[in-house]
């Protein structure tokens, strides 16, 4: 019996489903690659799906109908219980490195792109759902994703989108009691990702490594993909003065720029990945595939967040080395294009210029500092190792700290986060006197701007979670209301910005998820 089903099968409905109204925009440029690049399948349906979490901001902001998004033909659509009018499912497929090895080929095994719809700002955005059933690529899969999973996945990607951190978004999910097995039984669910392209480095590695059949130019696939995300992505590239005439040395060095600084924003805010595998690595510099993540609570910079990450090859402190290692793997499945190791070397080079720049950028920003000097990289790293050594709360020190500086001496609330007090009376002494001029309370509000109250905690997500499964879905309703905005103070909620309970140091976020 085949696995895979195609649009001829009765458990799938195609019927007029619009998203959009009489005419739904769709189009399918990942498809206009060819048929190497994927492999097309319909989704697989699931018994009496309900909404679990909906984000009327993507929502917004694809132009969807209101009306629509809250009809039976969306949440049919959306589970792939229907196949929406227009759209054309399918899944990629690509290699990459897993935890530094070599995998060989792997693809979406979960996910099905529908197409792409231009959003209210006329850009093209990828819809894809995730966990849509079995794929070509599913291995040893199920194609399915859990709940648990889901809802991380969902409130992550829109929390990421409010701090201002390059991510995919998330417009839904949906939810079945369909028995799903991981370490235990769970049920089932669908995650609706958007973003303006899902190619990872993993897609140049794929078709880098594939062998030729003599017919055609040379790599002509990997050239046919480095084309379609120039053209598409980094129009730039086609007359870049760096490198004349060699646009695919350009593509490397945009995307080493965009990687460095989005290792500079998860840094500065206290994100771990916990999966940096060039699978996960976006082509345009995207936050993707929300696994194993975590939020610092205490600062520790060596932390692991992935229970299947044993060596610590994701630790916090690792990530944008990791960032850097994966880059070179692009570059070496970029050679057949760009030819010249030099102009390789030389695109990789500006990682290492940006991510420390960025990085500075965000932490000066996090301090308030309205202009840069060479003395704060000091006052930065002093600060860090304080905060490491007396396991200081990350988020909720970079509040109080914003707070404080409005109040200056009669606030006690950052110095009572500390053992170590003579340590942080003498840096907040210090602190004060590099503010100088800067009018406290002008300066306190920028950094409430800069740095967040509320951010996706464990055991925030872990007790959403816990309510989804006797299907009370208002703890995902609440959590996404507060981290949509995550600056705001929002009275009355301070619970979820307190400092995480006991039982959260317990909680263990594996591969599985």
């Amino acid at each position: 019996m085949n696995a895979f089903k195609d649009f001829s099968d009765p458990l799938v409905e195609t019927r007029p489903v619009s998203a959009k109204g009489s005419s739904p925009d769709w189009e399918h440029s990942f498809a206009a690659l060819g048929s190497a690049f994927f492999s097309e399948i319909a989704p697989q349906p699931m018994a009496a799906p309900y909404w679990v979490g909906r984000s009327a901001s993507v929502a917004r902001d694809l132009g969807l109908s209101q009306a629509w998004f809250q009809s039976d033909d969306a949440l049919q659509g959306l589970t792939g219980n229907t196949v929406l009018t227009g759209t054309r499912p399918l899944a990629s497929v690509y290699s990459g490195h897993q935890f530094g090895v070599w995998a060989g080929q792997l693809g979406d095994g979960r996910a099905l792109l529908l197409g792409d719809l231009a959003d209210v700002r006329g850009q093209r955005q990828e819809v894809q759902l995730k966990g849509a059933g079995l794929t070509p690529y599913s291995r040893m899969g199920d194609g399915r994703a859990v709940l648990r999973s889901s809802i991380r996945e969902f409130l992550c990607s829109e929390a990421m989108h409010a701090l201002g951190i390059p991510t995919s978004r998330a417009l839904c999910i949906t939810g079945s009691d369909v028995g799903v097995r991981r370490e235990t039984m769970e049920t089932a669910a669908v995650v609706t990702r958007v973003a303006p392209s899902f190619i990872r480095f993993g897609h140049f590695e794929h078709f880098s490594n594939q062998e030729q059949d003599g017919e055609g130019p040379p790599h002509r696939e990997l050239r046919l993909l480095a084309d379609h995300v120039i053209g598409q992505h980094y129009p730039e590239c086609l007359m870049c003065e760096t490198f004349p005439g060699n646009p695919y040395a350009a593509l490397l060095q945009r995307i080493s720029e965009r990687t460095a600084r989005l290792m500079a924003h998860w840094q500065a805010v206290g994100f771990c990945h916990g999966v940096m595998n060039t699978d996960n690595m976006s082509a345009l510099g995207l936050t993707l595939d929300y696994g194993p993540f975590q939020f610092l609570d205490a600062f520790d910079p060596s932390h692991i967040c992935n229970h299947s990450d044993s060596q610590g090859r994701y630790a916090f402190n690792r990530q944008p080395h990791v960032a850097y290692w994966n880059l070179h793997c692009l570059a070496q499945a970029l050679m057949p294009l760009i030819r010249e190791q030099e102009q390789a070397i030389a695109a990789l080079e500006s990682y290492k210029v940006v991510f420390p720049a960025a990085l500075q950028q965000h932490m000066c920003a996090k301090l308030g500092l309205t202009d840069a000097r060479p003395l704060d990289a000091d006052l930065i790293e002093v600060l860090l190792q304080m905060l490491a050594r007396d396991h200081v709360d990350y988020t909720i020190f970079w509040r109080r700290l914003s707070h404080w500086v409005a109040a200056m001496h009669t606030n006690n609330s950052v110095r009572d986060l500390f053992i170590d007090r003579p340590s942080i009376e003498a840096w907040l002494l210090r602190f004060e006197q590099r503010l100088g001029a800067q009018d406290p309370v002008r300066t306190s509000r920028t950094m409430l701007r800069t740095n967040p109250k509320f951010v996706l905690r464990n055991h925030l997500a872990q007790t959403a979670i816990q309510q989804a499964h006797a299907r009370d879905f208002s703890e995902v309703a609440t959590l996404l209301s507060l981290l949509e905005s995550p600056f705001d103070e929002h009275r009355g909620y301070d619970a979820y910005a307190s400092f995480p309970p006991s039982w959260a140091s317990s909680l263990e976020i594996s591969c599985s998820s």
